[in-house]
């Protein structure tokens, strides 16, 4: 299939005419893409008729599109930029090792007149080959080495233009090539540092006068491009100084923020003292009669700015700059200067905007007008600090525990103070979200007393507004309504919902400080600890994750219940709201009914005893279940004959022989003890305490089978006396040995009721062949009301 879809795409690309073929460019590219198995097949894979078929297609393609790459109309060379990135992509290896071609001609182009779509669809092709070349040093070095300075000079006459006899460049106003030529040498540089060294100062003065606008002339994409661009220029550095590169870098960007904040902040009286030497001398004298303005150049080489506003958008800059510094993949292993970072933010947290009445130490050479613009600027100026410092926290992580209190302290100064911007709201939340899981759990009750506003103000971010609460006018003690009709808007009569719908809107007009403030209460609840947080604060957090339905608050909630402590109620669980709002979650379900595996009960780990275990295990089961299914039919039925019974005989009941256990009976008596009959040892049925004393009923119970004595002796044949003792169902079984009449009858008469008298003797009468009878016995009732019993005796 590939090979027919490659024949109809060189067929297609050779029999359409030229002007026609961007309409179906993006077609063959399609199908060039499916054909990349065929493509990237090595020569000698491709032995036979069908492979050297597909060698003649792949050999007319890559002829057409450099004819094409070579043509004359706009169109022709449109499509073969296009269809060569195609080509590349699929044919990876197979396909770059002769395009070397190709590649001259692209960065030919970028010379040309072409439209701008053309020459940004070239940028990126060229971008890509030296991409995919990168892997292959044998390609880096017949294709990309050779091409790649041209392409950079190309490239940076697209964006700039350079006078003949300075080493810098002066940026084209208006390009249309900037970001797309910033963003290949952003992808480039990194891969081919010498390369591009003998044009870092060239690329440097562009990015200074991109990063240097103070008014908006450049979009926000590209302005971030240029900043990341300015950090990655450390890699080309000579062999070994990157990393001394990037930190005077980082340090020129920090003293350059501090000029920009001498000129900024002129208007008020700081109190603050730097850390560096450096900095002690104070600021540069200044003519105060004069609109704040620095006239440039400064440490960073970017030129002057003038005004209040111009100024914090320089500061702001330089900020988000030192940002990228800390955030931003290094060469090499960096020293991150972050005294002077927390220096410079501890210098700009440390004024904020004054409360109404406040008494702040102004500087009365400054007008009023430039202070208003100053308190009405020093918030943006302090969303950056709070980005900038959260940037320290990413990149440091633990590192930065010994500093995260101060960092903490700082954040909390700027929230009391202007809480009620928004972009405030949510950096502290963000900044605080970092450092809770670092700092959480060895966080006192104090200083969990200070977050309390910020978790306050979280939830009330969180909550949806709670409409439009219009008062009712006030009525006099008569019923009368005091209306002014002044101050009454009639037209809020006829559209009463329209208030509560633009709060609503203007609510969620602000995903970012939403996702902030819902983020935060999770971590909160997770690493801080639970009894330190007031019961208010507490159960305001609760309130508002079930307001919101927000699952994994809910569930941060559940598994840092309230502890039991002195002095408080018992801690109501979320576990309700939880399940019906995310029943069909698994995590949910997981919480609520786990399926843990059953943990054996054995001496080994994997739940395996010995077999004798088993088979002991497996009796005594098996004996158990005969006790229970015979021994309903036996207690239920009254004097009914039964066989003769056989006593099974086995370990326990040979240890009663030779040590009888005295009876545990309640009616046995110890002056009821009689002398029996002598009986021989080897009977073993001679009890005195059976002698007198009668079972009230049948005990089904296993010691009392246990203490019977051994009958195995008997024979069944000659055992002709009733048994004297109660034997349990349990270890009786019938038999098929025929009874004598005798032993039938006292059966029948005796049948399930435990009699008195001694079996022995009767064995001995009947081995001796005497002409004694049996013993006719005398059935009593046994009650708990009779206060005596009757004995049964034997006659003879």
């Amino acid at each position: 299939m590939a090979s027919t879809t490659l024949r109809a795409v060189t067929h297609r690309l050779t029999t359409t005419p030229v002007d026609q073929l961007p309409q179906i460019a993006s077609f063959l590219a399609t199908s060039l893409s499916d054909c990349g198995e065929l493509l990237s097949a090595t020569q000698n894979q491709k032995s036979g008729k069908s492979e050297s078929d597909n060698a003649v297609q792949i050999h007319k393609l890559k002829t057409r599109l450099a004819s094409l790459l070579q043509d004359r109309s706009f169109e022709g060379r449109w499509t073969a930029v296009v269809l060569v990135k195609a080509t590349v992509e699929a044919g990876q290896w197979e396909v770059l090792r002769g395009c070397e071609s190709l590649v001259r001609s692209l960065v030919a182009v970028l010379a040309k007149s072409d439209p701008i779509s053309t020459k940004k669809m070239c940028i990126i092709t060229l971008t890509r080959i030296f991409h995919l070349t990168y892997q292959y040093p044998t390609l880096v070095r017949e294709i990309t080495t050779p091409s790649l300075p041209g392409f950079i000079t190309s490239s940076l006459n697209l964006i700039s233009v350079k006078p003949s006899s300075e080493p810098i460049r002066k940026l084209k106003p208006n390009t249309p090539f900037l970001e797309i030529v910033l963003s290949a040498f952003l992808e480039l540089i990194a891969r081919h540092p010498t390369i591009f060294r003998p044009f870092s100062a060239q690329i440097h003065s562009i990015l200074q006068e991109i990063i240097g606008a103070t008014s908006p002339m450049f979009p926000g994409a590209t302005v971030d491009l240029a900043e990341r661009l300015f950090i990655a220029l450390h890699n080309c550095a000579p062999k070994n100084t990157s990393a001394e590169e990037w930190k005077n870098a980082c340090r020129l960007t920090i003293s350059s923020a501090h000029r920009a904040a001498d000129y900024v902040l002129r208007g008020v009286l700081e109190q603050w003292e730097s850390v560096d030497a450096t900095l002690r001398q104070g600021p540069r004298p200044q003519d105060y009669s004069q609109v704040v303005a620095d006239a440039g150049p400064d440490a960073l080489g970017l030129p002057g700015w003038e005004g209040i506003h111009a100024g914090v958008e320089r500061l702001t800059v330089l900020l988000r700059l030192l940002s990228r510094f800390l955030t931003a993949p290094t060469a090499s292993a960096v020293t991150i200067p972050l005294g002077l970072v927390l220096d410079l933010t501890s210098r700009l947290s440390a004024i904020t905007v004054p409360a109404p009445g406040a008494d702040v130490p102004v500087n009365l050479q400054i007008g009023r007008e430039e202070r208003d613009g100053l308190w009405a600027e020093l918030p943006r100026i302090h969303a950056v600090c709070m980005k900038l410092l959260l940037s320290a926290v990413d990149a440091l992580e633990t590192g930065i525990v010994p500093v995260a209190q101060t960092i903490l302290e700082q954040s909390l100064w700027v929230f009391r103070a202007e809480k009620f911007n928004k972009d405030i709201r949510a950096s502290v939340y963000d900044l605080v979200h970092a450092l809770l899981p670092l700092i959480g759990p060895s966080t006192t009750k104090k200083n969990i007393s200070f977050l309390a506003d910020v978790l306050r103000s979280c939830c009330s971010d969180i909550l949806p507004p709670t409409g439009d609460s219009v008062p009712s006018a006030a009525s006099d003690p008569k019923g009368k309504a005091k209306t002014n009709q002044a101050t009454v808007n009639a037209d809020s009569f006829l559209h009463p919902t329209s208030k509560q719908s633009r709060q609503i809107q203007n609510s969620t007009t602000f995903p970012n400080l939403k996702r902030a403030a819902s983020e935060l209460l999770p971590v909160v609840l997770t690493f801080v600890p639970i009894e330190f947080l007031p019961t208010s604060l507490r159960a305001e957090i609760d309130r508002t994750v079930i307001l919101t339905s927000d699952k994994t608050g809910m569930l941060a909630s559940v598994l840092n219940p309230v502890p039991a402590m002195k002095g408080r109620g018992t801690g109501s669980s979320l576990i309700p709201f939880l399940a019906r709002s995310y029943s069909s979650e698994m995590e949910i379900e997981g919480l609520i009914r786990p399926r843990m595996p059953v943990l054996m009960h054995a001496p080994g780990i994997t739940g395996y005893g010995s077999m004798a275990d088993d088979d002991e295990d497996a009796e005594q089961e098996e004996q158990t279940n005969s006790s229970v299914q015979h021994a309903a039919p036996e207690l239920t039925g009254f004097l009914k004959p039964t066989a003769t019974p056989t006593i099974q005989s086995n370990l326990r009941t040979t240890e009663a022989v030779k040590e009888p256990v005295p009876s545990t009976h309640k009616r046995s008596l110890p002056e009821d003890t009689k002398a029996g009959v002598p009986t021989a040892p080897a009977a073993g049925l001679t009890d005195k305490k059976f002698d007198d004393a009668q079972a009230k009923k049948a005990r089904l119970d296993t010691e009392a089978v246990s203490a019977q004595p051994a009958l195995g002796t008997a024979s069944p044949a000659s055992f002709t006396a009733t048994a004297a003792i109660s034997i349990p169902t349990a270890s009786i079984t019938a038999t098929s040995a025929p009874m004598p009449t005798s032993a039938a009858k006292t059966a029948t008469a005796g049948a399930g009721v435990p009699v008195s008298g001694t079996a022995v003797s009767a064995a001995q009468a009947g081995d001796d062949e005497s002409d004694d009878e049996i013993p006719t016995l005398n059935i009593e009732p046994d009650t708990d009301e009779e206060d005596d019993e009757e004995d049964v005796t034997m006659d003879g």
